[in-house]
């Protein structure tokens, strides 16, 4: 009866460790696939998060924002479109659009944002810090279309080095190219592209500036 009652239990208790044995690996297969298919998931739409910002969707923008009409004759498009979103969202017509907005079109005041197209990127901004300083006109030259009348090398070593073109030797101290010269050169030949294609202006200020 040992024997039998011996065996009984012994086989009931194998039993139950066999079952309990088969639900454990289930259940450790069913976490196992929803940890992968979860991983794959996450990892899909890091994928998708990181592709959501690209130079397509800041060239799109570009155009959007945009304050006046582009000539693209000529022009590499995309560039242009680049260039557009970095100028118009990186601070340089605070300081060269002067003023920078129409009457009643200043947001700072809770106004309905309207850039002051008239002078836009035309320079002429006061530095009181450096007297008789004013920003310098962006705008292509009318004879050669060239951005503040400088070459593409000549824009480089300025947003590079901060060297001013019109005055040999000197560094510029107002203007912030150690920032913008930490760009690629493919993004500040955007920029320049940009200034190629926008409205030439004259200089908003009486006489010539240094900035």
């Amino acid at each position: 009866m040992r024997s039998t009652e011996y065996s009984a239990t012994g086989a009931a208790s194998g039993g139950s460790y066999m079952q309990t044995s088969n639900v454990f690996r289930r259940v450790t297969l069913v976490l196992a696939a929803s940890s992968i298919v979860f991983l794959l998931g996450f990892d899909r739409q890091s994928g998708n998060d990181k592709g959501t910002d690209t130079d397509q969707m800041r060239i799109q923008k570009g155009f959007e924002v945009a304050p006046v009409p582009l000539n693209l004759e000529g022009k590499d498009r995309d560039l242009v479109g680049l260039g557009s979103y970095i100028v118009n969202s990186s601070g340089c017509t605070d300081c060269h659009t002067w003023p920078t907005w129409n009457p009643g079109g200043n947001p700072f005041l809770g106004q309905p944002e309207h850039m002051n197209t008239a002078v836009y990127l035309a320079g002429g901004r006061p530095f009181p810090a450096f007297p008789g300083v004013k920003s310098r006109n962006l705008t292509p030259d009318p004879n050669y279309g060239l951005p503040a009348g400088l070459t593409l090398q000549e824009f480089m070593d300025v947003m590079h080095h901060g060297q001013d073109q019109q005055n040999p030797g000197r560094i510029l101290q107002v203007m912030p190219w150690p920032v913008f010269g930490k760009k690629t050169d493919y993004e500040l030949r955007a920029i320049y592209e940009y200034l190629r294609a926008i409205p030439s202006l004259p200089n908003n200020y009486e006489k010539p500036s240094t900035r």
